[in-house]
């Protein structure tokens, strides 16, 4: 996965923005999650053309939690940590609580500001997540991220 990562991305920043910088490049490298589930309740597949970031979710819930999730694709390094950042915290999750993760929540998981097209590779593991839940039919009010 190495040689799809992005040196440009990089700039120089604040240490806390540094320590970011190092986990980022850490779940690119050895993305957890990173897999197909055989048993799930719900995939999604999203692609963002700007980049050619491709990421499937695969979730598996019972008893209305997230009992396990694994994702497969091919992404920047931006776009790969933050959906194995993702797969990490929604993990004994309830469908309520899935609901309620927003973008907010994933660029904070995420540590250090985006530009627009950056934001996009960063939220793409959301849209995915979030389109997947509705498409189930876990999403409340029918919500969708777009």
């Amino acid at each position: 996965m190495a040689e799809n990562m992005d040196p440009n991305w990089m700039g120089t920043g604040t240490e806390e923005e540094e320590i970011y910088k190092e986990n980022i490049i850490d779940h690119f490298r050895k993305p957890h999650n990173f897999g197909i589930l055989d048993k799930y309740s719900f995939k999604h597949k999203e692609f963002n053309p700007i980049c050619g970031d491709n990421f499937e979710l695969f979730v598996q819930i019972v008893d209305n939690k997230v009992k396990d999730v694994k994702f497969k694709g091919s992404g920047c390094a931006i776009s790969t940590a933050a959906t194995s950042m993702l797969t990490d915290k929604i993990k004994g999750m309830d469908v309520e609580e899935l609901n309620e993760i927003n973008t907010d929540d994933v660029m904070e998981m995420i540590g250090i500001p985006l530009g627009v097209v950056r934001r996009k590779c960063g939220l793409l593991c959301l849209k995915t997540l979030k389109k997947g839940l509705h498409e189930w039919g876990g999403s409340k009010n029918g919500e969708t991220y777009n």
